[in-house]
């Protein structure tokens, strides 16, 4: 409780002082020591990892500035890489290997964000070794790692879009903050429908039970649980980026949107610029782009990519499930370009609609039998689940709750109702922008020029409903699914 309202006090001062003050001899202090305050609320020592991260990562960079070289780069890279490598996968390389010396190492705690704010550090050290103008002082480099919004978990961003947002002297504008309320609001109820997801509406019927307590699965069982999981995953992930760029917001800064309706992907390759944006542009700027330039074969083009997506599952985790997640995705990238190839070289063009349709069913499908791997307790689990999908026969029966299935199936008709209402409203409101009012202009019309009076009681009452169920157990507070990683 202590660390929530602290949160909250220190927000509303630095929203305060960002409305008020200009002066950046103010607001980026205020910024730095209220972005460390909170940190420290999770752990002194976390603190200084990221104390020492980004001080050597500063003096790295202005190493970088005097001579940009590949040797300097290659040691700010594999320095970062064993930071983050000590603290990720060095506790459970110690607690599978039956080593005494390396047993000390197995109970070292993760600091929170790491894996972001390492990510964000290199990004500088690459731009800078691409002779990007980049003159941080130290104050506005350790603002850059640890700004609050962001620091646990992302949006990962980027120095050269955040370091002219340091230094303006524009105050936050009234519609930052209407904006930036409404997208903390937003992000809230999202978070809420994850925990809803994950708990389930009666005991033992989320999905949390389905992957940690069953011990058998049908096939529909499987596809339940898969494409559940992506929504929980989803409403989790993108409720808590809505709320840190609404956060940033508040404050008059603008970060990088981290998903754009990723249901509504027609192809993988569509999926993943619209999935965890910040990071799967992180892995394709810097890594793949690298690495696809070494060779002009489409070959090696092809295993780049399928390289870049290993790299990207063992991002969040260093095991054989997170590997075959990111090669499972890497091959479907392959795939979807050989098909691309395919529907050139024979200029084959079928008919929109249909093509746009049955792409989506296939695209969503293969998408969520991905999540699998990354949700499975286990290799043998995957296993299991993946065989229950291609056994027809164990699509007669169901061994999860029936109240599991009514909740995915609501959850995702309301997700696609409150988008395609959405856009039908703002749509709409392009459309009739500059147009006289008039008196017959019809319910639409009405409904689109008085959003703001019907849509904050709704939100309250949706709100509501769900803190009900979720809390009718008087289950613990909800945690934030991506924080482990």
């Amino acid at each position: 409780m202590f660390r929530e309202i602290l949160y909250v006090l220190v927000f509303l001062l630095c929203v305060a002082i960002c409305a008020k003050v200009r002066s950046q001899a103010v607001r980026q202090p205020v910024l730095l020591i209220g972005s460390y305050a909170l940190y420290l609320t999770w752990g002194a020592w976390f603190a200084a990892v990221l104390l020492v991260s980004t001080g050597m990562n500063f003096l790295l960079g202005k190493w970088l500035q005097r001579k940009p070289s590949p040797l300097v780069l290659s040691a700010g890279i594999v320095l970062n890489l064993a930071l983050l490598g000590s603290f990720k996968y060095l506790p459970e390389i110690a607690a599978g290997i039956p080593l005494t010396s390396l047993q000390r190492f197995s109970h070292l705690a993760l600091p929170l964000g790491i894996s972001f704010w390492t990510f964000q550090a290199m990004s500088y050290l690459f731009d800078l070794y691409r002779e990007e103008e980049l003159d941080p002082s130290f104050f506005e480099f350790a603002l850059y790692m640890a700004f609050f919004p962001v620091v646990i978990s992302g949006p990962i961003c980027r120095m050269p879009e955040m370091l002219p947002q340091f230094r303006s002297e524009q105050t936050t504008a009234a519609h930052d903050l209407g904006s930036g309320f409404c997208r903390i609001a937003t992000g809230v109820f999202m978070m809420q429908l994850a925990r809803l997801l994950g708990q389930g509406i009666l005991a033992g019927g989320g999905i949390d039970s389905g992957f940690d307590h069953a011990t058998q699965w049908s096939g529909a069982d499987v596809w339940c649980l898969a494409f559940g999981y992506g929504l929980q995953l989803f409403l989790d992930f993108a409720g808590y980026s809505h709320i840190a760029i609404g956060a940033a917001r508040t404050l008059g800064f603008t970060l990088p949107e981290n998903f754009a309706r990723p249901f509504q992907s027609t192809s993988p390759s569509v999926f993943w610029t619209r999935w965890h944006m910040s990071l799967s542009f992180w892995i394709r700027d810097y890594v793949f782009l690298a690495l696809a330039v070494v060779r002009r074969e489409i070959w090696w083009r092809n295993l780049a990519l399928v390289i870049s997506m290993i790299l990207f599952g063992l991002w969040h985790k260093a095991s054989v499930l997170f590997v075959l997640w990111g090669c499972y995705h890497g091959v479907l990238l392959v795939l979807h370009r050989q098909a691309q190839h395919a529907q050139r070289k024979f200029d084959w063009t079928p008919p929109a609609a249909l093509w746009a349709a049955v792409s989506w069913v296939v695209t969503i499908s293969l998408i969520s039998l991905g999540w699998i791997f990354f949700r499975a307790n286990s290799l043998v689990e995957a296993r299991q689940m993946l065989s229950a999908v291609l056994s027809p026969a164990s699509y007669s029966a169901h061994f999860i709750s029936g109240s599991l299935y009514v909740l995915v199936v609501a959850l995702a008709a309301g997700y696609a109702i409150v988008v395609l209402t959405i856009e039908t409203l703002d749509r709409y409101s392009v459309e009739r922008e500059g147009a006289p009012v008039r008196s017959d202009s019809g319910m639409i019309a009405l409904i689109a020029r008085n959003r703001w009076f019907w849509i904050p009681p709704l939100y309250l009452l949706a709100l509501l409903l769900v803190l009900v169920v979720t809390h009718s157990r008087g289950a613990d507070a909800a945690q934030f699914m991506y924080r482990k990683f």
